[in-house]
């Protein structure tokens, strides 16, 4: 059997940058960094809000993961809320969208975890109850983000009257 050969793009992805020229690869790294830190920064606070989520309202073994649920939810809310915010009234800074949207909503919602309760429902002999789980946390958070985003706009077009 042989080691699978994996190609390397002979090209840069961004046709404006050349990083065999040492020059160019200097400036990539210096215009990436602060949004690498701020993106690093943002997502530990993220992390650590829903872990505090998870403290405060753990779930029995077996029973519905209703915080992680809840977070994703509430995440989806807030990110509808902020991308109305930010892409109709405000410019914002170029680091407060990768520190708040990528960062601490991407942080705080968790994919991984919520695959992980499906797969531990299932496993431990709960296959409708994460069927349900599956379902409900995909139509809520949709639902979260088109009620927050039609709510954000409402208010944002009352205040301006």
């Amino acid at each position: 059997m042989t080691a699978p050969h994996f190609k390397v793009a002979d090209g840069p992805t961004d046709p404006d940058v050349d990083l065999h020229v040492p020059a160019q690869r200097q400036q990539s790294w210096r215009a990436q960094a602060p949004i690498v830190a701020v993106v690093a920064l943002g997502g530990g606070i993220g992390a650590a809000a829903r872990y505090g989520a998870a403290q405060l309202w753990p779930v029995t073994a077996g029973g519905f993961p209703w915080t992680t649920l809840w977070v994703n939810v509430a995440g989806c809310a807030v990110i509808s809320v902020f991308m109305v915010i930010i892409s109709d009234v405000w410019a914002a800074h170029r680091l407060v969208r990768p520190f708040f949207g990528t960062g601490v909503l991407g942080g705080f919602t968790t994919f991984s975890t919520y695959a992980v309760d499906i797969q531990n429902l299932v496993d431990d002999g709960h296959p409708r109850t994460g069927l349900a789980y599956l379902g409900a946390t995909v139509l809520a958070a949709l639902t979260a983000v088109w009620l927050a985003a039609a709510a954000t706009r409402r208010v944002l077009a009352w205040r301006q009257r």
